[in-house]
């Protein structure tokens, strides 16, 4: 009797830890990644007024297609693959925009691909709501 009521305890206390600890990353990906969207938003707003901001934009989301694609391995693990696509497509779009010069289309997919990121995050949180 003891060594199963050992076992569930172990087995509840592993599950815990590791949805924390999956929660803790998911957290960590969401707010870096919306940070770094969010600068992008501010640099493509001010290019109308420095016309040298194209090639800084475009290294920005180089960088940050780049450190989506390091993050998407380990998030893969435990999220929906549907949810990281629709982030890595809007992703595309918004690099594909901006290489064209569309910059007012390229902010509705970064608006998107935030929208997403939040839903994602609030989607693998870790509370009641989500639980039942």
């Amino acid at each position: 009797m003891w060594k199963e009521t050992i076992i569930c305890v172990v087995i509840v206390i592993a599950i815990i830890v590791a949805n924390v600890i999956t929660q803790n990353y998911t957290v960590e990906s969401v707010k870096y990644l919306s940070e770094e969207l969010g600068e992008l938003r501010e640099d493509i707003l001010n290019i109308e007024n420095n016309e040298n901001m194209e090639t800084q934009i475009k290294e920005k989301i180089d960088k940050t297609v780049n450190d989506w694609e390091k993050r998407h391995d380990k998030l893969a693990y435990y999220i929906e693959h549907d949810e990281l696509e629709k982030v890595e497509t809007n992703l595309t779009g918004m690099k594909s925009f901006i290489e064209s010069k569309e910059y007012a289309d390229s902010l509705s997919e970064l608006d998107k691909n935030i929208f997403i990121l939040k839903h994602i995050e609030d989607k693998y949180a870790f509370n009641l709501q989500n639980i039942f």
